[in-house]
């Protein structure tokens, strides 16, 4: 089965009767993108499924808050973006992790996952990436691994288009300082 557009979905989801429906359709069209957004911002493939179990339950329980002002997958990835925000506070907040495991932490933990099938510069990026703050990590992910546009990141994250390019230029000189250091 194809993709369906968001607009029959939207319909979908408006009426009672073809509302489960709709959702189905949801999850099984927009999973894969949000999955891999939410990976990189928790990085284990375990973090992740949890992550996109919560943003899946908190978008059919909000369903009636979605007021089709801006797309549905703009809808979506907000909340999956905010629910990886979120658990890594948490998590964060529950392991204090040492300034020597840090540096080394996020690539040897995607060396070790099953599931990751990048290489040691791909886990270095991840590490670099890891250790910028939330919204520069964010804005990178999404310009660099989705190719948002500023327009569209503009939208998920609430913030003009001037702070998010700022963002970015600084997240990328940041990652490539990394890059640098530890070559």
């Amino acid at each position: 089965m194809g993709t369906i557009d968001e607009k029959q979905i939207v319909r979908l989801l408006s009426a009672p009767e073809t509302q489960r429906k709709g959702f189905e359709i949801v999850v099984r069209q927009y999973s894969e993108q949000l999955y891999w957004q939410v990976r990189r911002i928790v990085l284990t493939h375990e973090d992740a499924n949890d992550v996109m179990q919560n943003t899946f339950v908190k978008a059919w329980s909000h369903l009636d808050s979605f007021r089709n002002d801006s797309k549905l997958s703009t809808w979506l990835y907000r909340i999956a973006i905010n629910e990886s925000l979120d658990f890594m506070r948490r998590k964060k907040n529950m392991d204090a992790v040492s300034a020597d495991d840090a540096d080394t932490g996020v690539a040897n933990m995607l060396l070790a996952d099953k599931y990751f099938d990048g290489d040691q510069t791909q886990a270095m990026l991840q590490q670099a990436i890891s250790q910028l703050p939330d919204v520069q990590r964010t804005v990178f992910n999404l310009r660099y691994f989705e190719n948002m546009k500023y327009s569209e990141i503009s939208k998920i994250l609430s913030t003009s288009e001037g702070a998010l390019k700022a963002s970015y230029h600084i997240a990328v000189k940041k990652i490539t300082d990394y890059f640098k250091l530890h070559d």
